[in-house]
């Protein structure tokens, strides 16, 4: 009995100190917070793919909402992207339809000087950083 209880012990144990062990904060590069506002034609872009990729390092990620809003995450539950010069991809998050072969293929409404050939580019310095797009579908 006290035996099982013990290697029980151990056991959770072992799982908290291989949890705690993942990612520390020194482990991670210096991040500011980054957020803005895409618009698509003058108007709002709600389910817009945000992506910001350093030349070197991981790239940070968010959505927008109904309102164009966006927020960078490094990792989850990590808000920033790396300091420096990012190269910037903007691409209309798919929605799949509730009836599976009812609607014609998804098609990318946002030009491809926004997403795969982007031409867009930002930099993230210390603090805080408001980096808006305004978008043409032309």
């Amino acid at each position: 009995m006290h035996t099982a209880r013990f290697a029980r012990f151990v056991s959770l144990a072992a799982v908290a100190l291989f949890a705690a062990g993942g990612c520390s904060s020194s482990d991670l590069p210096k991040l500011s917070t980054v957020s803005g506002v895409v618009t698509l034609d003058g108007a709002p872009y709600p389910n817009a793919y945000v992506m910001f990729a350093p030349a070197k390092g991981r790239p940070s990620e968010g959505v927008t909402d109904s309102s164009g809003k966006y927020e960078l995450s490094f990792l989850p539950g990590v808000k920033g992207a790396e300091l420096g010069e990012h190269k910037v991809s903007i691409t209309t998050q798919y929605q799949a339809p509730e009836n599976p072969g009812s609607e014609p293929p998804f098609v990318e409404p946002l030009p491809p000087k926004y997403n795969v050939a982007s031409t867009l580019t930002a930099t993230v310095t210390s603090g805080s950083n408001e980096v808006n797009f305004d978008l043409t579908s032309r």
